[in-house]
């Protein structure tokens, strides 16, 4: 690491920091900071759209899975309330996304379950073999359909949107007679650009297709309501908005009249509905509980709950607000100090169209990542080729931290503290 003098601010002279001054006081969620762990008040971090904080209660509550029930009581606490874990949680998490008791599970990882959900749909109908996307999509989750997809003899159909805005008539004029499922990102993972949930869903549904929903940017951040929408499935993580911990089981959403007729394809013990009667032939568990597959690990499942309840207290409506505030006082920023500089702005301008992050793309993008990661306290993420992930998490993100961050991204680049990063590439961007 080179050493260099830099100033971390706050930029009292620099435009806009009145405004933020003002915004955090008359902010309603403000107290919330106080409930997650921050060790250096001088590290602004911009990428809880990857990685939620630590919430201070989550220590605590391990602790209590660790000492008391798995120290005391050992496997007893299987029996005592680690067998339904997931189902609580999950119902938890329902009412966090607009579901229904019972619609709602937490089982492997947001891959596992759409790889689940997907094949479960696929085969159902013959004569439809044909899987609907478009390329603002998680490429992992465009992997999982095209082999779903070609597993079925059918073929995956991704949806060219000419830029970083969703199209959604183009989305709806790929579906077809063909079409048995369609699978979208809520809110897209690099530029942040919501797609309207009941309007995709209806499309879909006007096509003969069902709807599969990944909230992994969404849930906990955006007001969700996916009974009202008449949407089919889900999937999301819960270690961004949700804080759930670094690789926290997710989650999976099935509308409870689709239960029984959709069969897991990974047919494990957990699904079963008897798993310890050791039948040597499946038999799945009503519910939505047949979509699990082996034991849960109940380590990092138990964590979710903490992340949960600050969600619970503050109001995903409440946090949109702060999130739209959020958005619009970076956009703002980014015109005034960072657009002269190459900073481009590749996010919709629209906050109604926009999750809780943004994107500035910049020619220098990942060096500039680096400088301001490793020399400026500052933490947002790169994405290949040339953006910036400002992720604006408001449990614990201030305006002041916005304005700040603006700063210290100008400084990187009109100080030169770039220069030397380019050529180190790591694993995780």
């Amino acid at each position: 690491m080179r050493h260099v003098t830099f100033d971390l601010g706050p930029f009292p002279d620099a435009q806009g920091f009145e405004e933020a001054i003002d915004k955090d006081r008359n902010d309603p969620l403000a107290s919330f900071r106080d409930d997650f762990v921050i060790t250096d008040p001088d590290l602004i971090y911009l990428d809880g759209n990857s990685l939620g904080r630590l919430p201070e209660a989550t220590s605590s509550l391990l602790s209590r899975v660790l000492e008391q029930e798995w120290g005391d009581r050992l496997i007893r606490s299987w029996n005592e309330g680690w067998w339904d874990l997931q189902l609580e949680i999950g119902d938890r998490i329902a009412g966090i996304i607009g579901a229904s008791p019972g619609e709602v599970v937490v089982s492997d990882s947001t891959s596992v379950n759409l790889y689940k959900l997907a094949m479960a749909v696929m085969g159902r109908d013959r004569t439809r073999a044909t899987i609907v996307t478009d390329d603002l999509n998680f490429p992992t989750d465009v992997y999982v359909l095209d082999a779903v997809a070609a597993a079925h003899g059918g073929t995956l159909e991704v949806v060219d949107t000419g830029g970083f805005e969703g199209a959604a008539d183009a989305v709806s004029a790929a579906m077809d007679a063909s079409t048995a499922l369609v699978s979208m990102s809520h809110t897209t993972f690099k530029s942040g650009f919501v797609y309207d949930l009941e309007e995709i869903t209806a499309r879909a549904h006007d096509a003969g297709a069902l709807m599969l929903w990944d909230l992994s940017h969404s849930a906990g951040v955006y007001p969700i309501d996916l009974n009202g929408v008449g949407a089919d499935l889900a999937v999301g993580c819960t270690y961004k908005y949700l804080s759930g911990g670094p690789g926290s089981p997710a989650f999976l959403y099935v509308r409870s009249d689709l239960q029984s007729s959709l069969r897991n394809p990974i047919r494990a013990w957990w699904g079963h509905a008897e798993p310890f009667s050791f039948e040597p032939q499946f038999r799945p568990v009503d519910g939505n509980r047949r979509f699990h597959t082996g034991t849960m690990p109940v380590l990092a499942l138990a964590p979710i709950a903490a992340g949960l309840a600050l969600v619970e207290a503050a109001g995903t409506t409440a946090i949109r607000a702060k999130a739209v505030s959020l958005g619009q006082f970076a956009v703002s920023q980014w015109e005034e100090h960072l657009a002269g500089l190459g900073f481009v702005l590749e996010s919709p301008r629209d906050p109604a169209l926009r999750g809780s992050h943004i994107s500035l793309a910049h020619p220098e993008a990942w060096p500039i990542a680096r400088a301001m990661i490793e020399l400026c306290k500052l933490v947002p993420d790169f994405r290949a080729p040339d953006s910036l992930r400002v992720g604006l998490s408001p449990l614990y993100t201030r305006h002041r931290d916005v304005h700040t961050a603006v700063q210290r991204m100008k400084s990187v680049v009109e100080t030169g503290l770039l220069d030397g990063f380019a050529a180190t590439r790591l694993t995780v961007t």
